[in-house]
């Protein structure tokens, strides 16, 4: 189910479908913290915004810090041959594609937690 999403935009319907979007914030709001990463996420967040902030968060970290960028992605655990699939443009169109396959690994958390437990 989760391996057949394309874009964001079916995510997070994925997401609100399944009631798992609030989980899907808290998660990652708890691997940033983990990363000593500063993301100021509400659990109100709409989705456009909470993509756009993540973009902006990763896109800053691409350029920024990326020692901390990669201790994230660590943490988050975004597997490896998604990386090697990623088309090398430039900061900003890498920033999205890691957005979307860090959502992506997030919601899969939390989707097998509430499926296990």
């Amino acid at each position: 189910m989760l391996q057949d999403l394309s874009d964001s935009t079916a995510l997070f319907q994925t997401a609100q479908k399944e009631k798992l979007y609030d989980k899907l914030v808290s998660q990652l709001q708890k691997d940033f913290a983990l990363a000593n990463i500063d993301i100021d996420l509400s659990s109100e967040v709409e989705p456009d915004v909470l993509k756009t902030l993540l973009h902006e968060k990763i896109y800053f970290l691409i350029l920024e810090k990326f020692t901390e960028y990669l201790n994230l992605l660590y943490i988050i655990d975004v597997p490896e041959k998604a990386f090697k699939k990623i088309h090398m443009t430039d900061a900003v169109e890498v920033a999205e594609q890691v957005t979307f396959l860090v959502l992506k690994r997030e919601l899969q958390k939390v989707w097998l937690k509430a499926k296990y437990s």
